[in-house]
């Protein structure tokens, strides 16, 4: 017995935006019902002494310490400009 029928796979596939032949639905229906199928062995797993995790590494914040540091100097950023006026970056109006 399939755990996601054909129909399913469509709507998912419609929802998604995907266009999907006959064909495909029928593959994606027999690989999707492998993949539940796995999920509901792990639930057979016993994890009443497992804590909640929310990644399996034990990570910190790896990013690092927001330093302030001096920028390009304006004429060179301007030199890469295509318009530029009053040592500012001329841009197309976006508001009427």
């Amino acid at each position: 017995m399939s755990r996601i029928s054909a129909e399913e796979v469509k709507h998912v596939a419609n929802l998604a935006r995907l266009a999907v032949t006959e064909e495909e639905v029928q593959k994606f229906t027999q690989q999707l019902d492998k993949i539940i199928s796995f999920a509901e062995q792990l639930n057979e797993l016993d994890t009443e002494n497992v804590e909640p995790t929310s990644h399996v590494l034990d990570m910190k914040n790896v990013m690092r310490e927001d330093v302030p540091v001096k920028g390009l100097p304006r004429e060179e950023v301007l030199k890469n400009a295509p318009e530029h006026e009053n040592g500012q970056i001329k841009v197309p109006s976006i508001i009427e």
